[in-house]
């Protein structure tokens, strides 16, 4: 007698015109876990942080962080071989993490890597001490130096972060050159620069002197130029693939390009056969397993294996990174509580609203796709009661 066919998992999901529609899902993917001695690529992945569902005070207004679950999902990271960037936006900095909390949470994740071998750890510094519009360019070195400075006292490694501040302030190209100078040259070890765009964040348009790209391209690598023993690399997010290999063909020999591109991440990490990038990838933390697998394959030869891995992952990235893109951080704490990370879907500054019901259901409907819910039981029961509370029957 034959066995019994499994029966799917079925969820009513919303279909965005009004109605509901049932979803079959798929048995998730088997995924190899690497190390990080198994990879050819330095990958970092920005990681979300967890808010505190019980913590007293104004969620839009208070950052209270579970400590446990924000560490270990930092470990999960660093199990599969991943490097962790820290305090970035991913973690809601300047949206809803202050610099005392990103300090904090600095401070714990330096001494949480120190228990796993090989763990990689950068960590962000800005600015965001300063109320934007009233900065000076004084101001703006007074605040990465303090920023620096405590980062550095902890051991910790520098992405040195593009300031809100140092946009509404600086006046032209060389107060760039000029900030970036005297702040890379007091560093005990090189640091990552990023570029972010101003699709991540507005108040960040303009960035490097000008709003064409191609003109702060110039300026930007103008400060690598003038300071390239204390840069290690940069990350730029500007969701351009050309713009990203541009500018990786122009950066000095030994700086690396860290790909911020979430849209395009598989081929500009696999390269053109002569350069490539690394990657530091806010998408990297809802995808880790597979980009784990993937890293694997691609170090032992095996580029059909690495595209076939991460393929499936681009639909779900493009969405949730899709406009308005700084909500981003809303999916990924979604699916990090569909596949069991943390306990709740509560995110600080009450982000969880940031996305619509309609929406999450299609990141749910890709994540599936990719193979990326690891128990389907788990996911669709979540989901169930996240569209019970918005009163959707699912």
């Amino acid at each position: 007698m034959n066995a019994p066919e499994k029966i799917a998992t079925r969820i009513r999901l919303p279909t965005g015109k009004g109605a509901t529609q049932e979803f079959r899902m798929s048995a998730p993917r088997e995924f190899a876990i690497a190390g990080r001695a198994s990879f050819n690529r330095i990958a970092l992945a920005a990681a979300h942080v967890v808010a505190d569902p019980l913590a007293s005070g104004n969620p839009w207004l208070d950052t209270a962080l579970d400590w446990d679950a924000t560490l270990a999902f930092r470990r999960h990271l660093w199990s599969l071989g991943l490097g962790v960037a820290e305090a970035m936006d991913t973690a809601q900095r300047g949206v809803g993490l202050d610099w005392t909390n990103s300090l904090e949470l600095i401070r714990r994740s330096v001494d949480a890597s120190k228990d796993i071998e090989g763990a990689v750890l950068f960590s962000g510094v800005g600015t965001d001490q300063l109320e934007p519009p009233a900065a000076t360019l004084p101001g703006v070195i007074a605040a990465y130096e303090e920023q620096c400075e405590s980062v550095e006292r902890l051991g910790g490694r520098i992405v040195l972060m593009a300031s809100r501040a140092l946009a509404a302030c600086a006046r032209s190209a060389d107060d760039y050159l000029e900030v970036y100078a005297r702040i890379l040259s007091q560093l005990k070890q090189p640091a990552i620069i990023h570029w972010l765009g101003e699709m991540f964040d507005p108040q960040l348009a303009g960035y490097w002197g000008g709003k064409d790209h191609g003109k702060a391209m110039d300026v930007a690598l103008a400060v690598i130029e003038a300071n390239r023993a204390k840069v290690d690399g940069i990350k730029i997010s500007l969701l351009d693939r050309q713009k990203e290999i541009d500018m990786r063909g122009r950066l000095p020999a030994h700086v690396r390009m860290y790909t911020g591109d979430d849209f395009n991440y598989p081929e500009l990490i696999e390269g053109d056969g002569r350069v490539h990038s690394d990657a530091l990838l806010g998408i990297f933390d809802a995808i880790a397993p597979a980009a784990s697998a993937a890293l694997a394959r691609l170090a032992s030869g095996d580029a059909k294996g690495f595209r076939d891995i991460l393929a499936p992952t681009l639909p779900l990235a493009r969405h949730v990174f899709s406009a308005p893109t700084r909500f981003y951080k809303t999916g990924l704490v979604f699916l990090a509580w569909l596949n069991g990370y943390q306990e709740h879907f509560v995110m600080v500054g009450g982000q969880q609203s940031a996305r619509s019901v309609v929406d999450l259901a299609e990141t749910f409907r890709l994540a599936d796709a990719a193979g990326l819910l690891r128990d389907p039981g788990l996911a669709s029961s979540r989901m169930k009661q996240f569209l019970a509370v918005n009163g959707v029957d699912g």
